[in-house]
């Protein structure tokens, strides 16, 4: 399966709907807290919302206390019903990390056992866990983190192949998710630098992974998701999207956020989509610097328009 990863702020339902239209197999939510869900926060339980057009999908939780993560599973389940929960302990952000959730988790393994084994124990859908290789170059743990998880019965286990230390620099060390496969009986879903259908197929073919993950590299970019699929059945590549293409994509975008959190929140939260939309186009560095100070959805649309005229 070729999957959507979660993104903060960024993968929600406009974004998801978009992914599934371009081939994309499975998608996942933004990642939701799992205090904001048994605190009843207005805000996480709009995080919650799923379509029926998105399925599968799973719901990501973050959280670090077994207790706590083990009810808002059960909620998640009650409420929405998704395919599955997807765990994270891979978020590298401080504000995540200080609170002991997220890729904090890797230091303290029994937990992320313990919490992972909540979950599982709460539901009846599918578990899975998205993780790190590690907290830094000298605690790499994932191998142990993973066999735990394994055992708990979590259902697959994605690897973004850096380490939290490393956020999104450097290179995704794809020999890792070689190893975990080697490791573990359960999926391994591969994760981190893939930008093109050839990086996908390369991965594949290097970590005999069962599943692939593209995040980034969709940003702007759900055509990605129809790229692998063609190149990995044929070994042909499809010729890449006209400025024409991505601006009508853009403007479908920006109409469903638009639909869904009305005009002015919806332009805001579209800003920096259309940026990953219009990157390298002729003129689109002023452009952008226009739409970042208008909220008025018939101006940005006219301003897109202007980049082909």
């Amino acid at each position: 399966m070729i999957i959507l990863a979660p993104m903060a702020g960024i993968t929600d339902i406009p974004f998801r709907k978009i992914a599934k239209s371009f081939d994309c197999d499975f998608v996942i939510s933004e990642m939701v807290s799992a205090k904001g869900i048994v605190y009843q926060s207005t805000r996480t339980k709009e995080l919650l919302e799923i379509e029926k057009s998105e399925r599968p999908v799973a719901i990501q939780l973050f959280g670090c206390e077994p207790e706590i993560m083990a009810e808002a599973a059960r909620f998640i389940e009650e409420t929405v019903n998704p395919d599955m929960i997807d765990i994270n302990m891979g978020c590298p952000t401080p504000k995540i990390v200080k609170n002991g959730d997220g890729s904090a988790l890797l230091k303290e393994p029994e937990k992320a056992e313990k919490v992972a084994a909540a979950v599982v124990n709460a539901v009846r859908i599918p578990v899975t866990v998205k993780t790190r290789l590690g907290w830094d170059a000298d605690n790499i743990n994932i191998l142990d983190i993973a066999q735990r998880l394994e055992s708990v019965g979590v259902h697959w286990i994605t690897l973004h192949a850096r380490t939290r230390d490393q956020f999104y620099s450097g290179t995704a060390d794809w020999r890792w998710i070689k190893k975990l496969k080697e490791t573990i009986k359960i999926p391994v879903v591969g994760n981190g630098d893939i930008f093109s259908p050839e990086d996908a197929k390369r991965m594949i073919e290097e970590t005999n992974c069962d599943h692939i993950m593209v995040g980034r590299g969709a940003l702007g970019n759900p055509w990605i998701f129809t790229g692998i699929k063609r190149y990995l059945e044929t070994g042909t590549l499809p010729e890449p999207p006209s400025n024409s293409a991505r601006i009508e994509m853009a403007k479908k975008h920006l109409r469903m956020k638009v639909e869904l959190n009305g005009e002015v929140t919806g332009v805001k939260e579209m800003r920096p989509h259309l940026g990953w939309y219009l990157k390298g186009m002729k003129n689109s560095a002023s452009i952008r610097a226009k739409i970042n100070q208008i909220t008025s959805y018939d101006e940005v649309v006219a301003l897109l328009d202007s980049l082909l005229v």
